[in-house]
């Protein structure tokens, strides 16, 4: 391995690692994963993604293989009382949400993580290397040099790359070596983990997840895949917790939805949910991505969907990089973009954190008539938008996703547009727009879609603008009402540089 120098290595072949590798292997990039693990863990851990997600799988290529081995979770989740009343609810939608999918999916991880890596099969320039575990790290002007243990053998050898992604963790070495500092926003709170495999039909277990809001005993449950279910049970003072995951004490908790003789014991495991996120995401030629870089409570459903968004915006950023259209500045804006909305999301997380884990009896009642229990609020959860970075304008839609309708042709917008930057506007304004711009267009493979399916049209006339910059995460780099406010907005595409190679 030591000859070669590749365009990129991943450290870590998790989702987030997983994904990124599918993504670069799109763009061509020579790109080596390492993975000290020789098999995908087997045991459940993440079960929910969002719309968001599903919209990047797709993508990658990889959105029939998903949905093959996920579920739509269409009910939504339900914020109970001690009573059973209802506080709130956060809405799931149809199978045609603003990504062109439903905006809520659960799965079991170690299928998921199998369809990814299967999918890394599907590229040359894609190395995998299980059982091989990084030991340290060498930052040279032109290139990173890591020194490689082979597990079986215990032999060493030097990876070389022009760029090191850690996908590693919340234990990263690629983190250490950064010398990253953590910031702590607040939340440590340990919660037993119990996942089940269902033996029989049990009628009375809801189809949706639950959050019961009990003070006596905070509790979430969920409907994942199949017959598998979870309960996440919050640790109170006084709780031994060897006690708590033997199976006598488990049935216990969980003795008013389920009994011994209805489920098997899948796993059992205690957690303490964090909510930290890194200060300081790239140095040079080293990056963070997925819990390398922040850590999310649960109560959202979002960390695994942090680290699949952050591979999304790392990748096109690389290829650009890579291939000569951009500058190396342009991986500045990686961390600029993605930690306040990270940020935003573990924010909003805690938040509901707060509601759920409320164990103080009168608090609960005052939160109770705040929510009016028996007449619950339906709620979706605002996109954030993007931190500064590659966009312009004040406001949004600026910085948020753009959506995915499906067009006339049968086809979702994201295959029309491909890989790269998309402008879709008015033919009017398309036409008129400069020589300079197109020959900007040109340079990036930017797509030209001429707005005439409605459902796009609406979205122009809703937003009142002629066009839109679409960048190759899908999020808006910017809108115009003209052909001159259009070749404003071009200018944020990436400088264009002399090439890597």
């Amino acid at each position: 391995m030591s000859e070669t120098v590749f365009d990129v290595a991943i450290v870590g072949y998790g989702p987030a690692g997983a994904t990124l590798a599918n993504l670069l292997g799109q763009y061509g990039l020579s790109t080596v994963v390492i993975e000290k693990d020789a098999e995908i863990y087997a045991l459940p851990r993440a079960i929910h993604f969002d719309g968001e997600v599903m919209r990047v799988l797709e993508t990658a290529g990889l959105r029939a293989a998903v949905e093959a081995i996920s579920r739509a979770g269409l009910t939504g989740m339900h914020f109970n009382n001690a009573q059973g009343e209802t506080l709130l609810i956060r809405g799931g939608t149809n199978a045609r949400g603003p990504h062109g999918c439903a905006t809520n999916h659960y799965f079991h991880q170690p299928e998921l993580e199998f369809v990814l890596r299967q999918g890394v099969q599907r590229f040359e320039c894609v190395q995998v290397h299980t059982q091989h575990e990084v030991t340290a790290i060498e930052e040279n002007d032109d290139c990173v040099r890591l020194v490689v243990q082979n597990l079986q053998t215990n032999s060493s050898s030097i990876v070389q790359a022009r760029y090191v992604v850690g996908c590693d963790g919340a234990r990263s070495l690629v983190r250490k070596v950064l010398g990253t500092k953590m910031q702590d926003l607040g939340l440590h709170q340990p919660w037993l983990v119990f996942d089940v495999l269902l033996k029989t039909d049990v009628p009375s277990l809801p189809d949706h997840t639950v959050q019961h809001c009990d003070p006596e005993r905070p509790m979430t449950y969920c409907n994942v895949t199949g017959k598998r279910r979870r309960w996440e049970i919050m640790l109170l003072p006084g709780d031994d917790p060897a006690e708590l995951v033997k199976p006598e004490s488990l049935w216990k908790l969980v003795k008013p939805w389920v009994q011994p003789d209805q489920a098997d014991i899948e796993r059992a495991v205690i957690y303490t949910f964090h909510s930290i996120i890194a200060q300081g995401w790239r140095r040079d030629r080293l990056l963070l991505a997925g819990d390398a870089a922040h850590q999310t409570p649960p109560f959202l459903g979002q960390g695994m969907c942090a680290g699949i968004r952050d591979a999304a915006n790392l990748a096109w950023k690389l290829d650009a990089v890579l291939h000569g259209r951009a500058s190396d500045d342009l991986l500045n804006t990686y961390e600029s973009e993605r930690s306040p909305h990270v940020h935003a999301f573990i924010d909003l997380a805690v938040r509901l954190g707060d509601i759920i884990q409320t164990t103080d009896p009168q608090a609960a009642q005052e939160r109770d008539a705040k929510f009016k229990a028996g007449q619950p609020t339906i709620f979706e959860f605002p996109a954030p938008r993007l931190g500064p970075g590659v966009w312009l304008g004040e406001a949004a839609p600026v910085g948020q996703i753009f959506p995915q309708p499906e067009l006339a042709d049968g086809r979702l917008l994201d295959q029309a547009i491909g890989l790269h930057f998309a402008v879709i506007g008015t033919k009017e304004v398309l036409a008129q727009v400069s020589e300079a711009t197109r020959q900007r267009w040109q340079r990036h493979s930017v797509a030209m879609l001429a707005a005439t399916d409605p459902q796009i049209l609406n979205w122009l006339q809703t937003h009142k603008v002629s066009a839109v910059l679409v960048r190759p995460d899908r999020y808006i780099a910017g809108v115009a009402c003209s052909a001159a406010e259009l070749d404003e907005i071009s200018q944020c595409l990436p400088h264009v540089a002399e090439p890597v190679h």
